[in-house]
């Protein structure tokens, strides 16, 4: 069976009531940020990707460029 992808995209004074919709449905766990915890290599790796960009500046795109190139890729 093939996996069907939505994107959706929640109005901000809806998405709590959604949220909280979700959770009493037991279909989301809304955890604190402080229970997040990011792994060692990923903090490495964005520290040595800034340092990369602080060095090369020119390498650096607008993010509206960046946009623009990720919804090519994913067409």
């Amino acid at each position: 069976m093939p996996i069907t992808t939505y994107h959706i995209r929640i109005k901000k004074n809806y998405a709590a009531a959604i949220l909280k919709d979700l959770q009493k449905l037991d279909a989301v766990e809304l955890r604190p940020e402080e229970d997040i915890v990011i792994p060692e290599w990923q903090k490495k790796e964005v520290r040595k990707r800034i340092k990369e960009i602080q060095k090369h500046p020119e390498k650096a795109i607008p993010w509206e460029e960046a946009q623009k190139k990720f919804k090519r890729l994913t067409k």
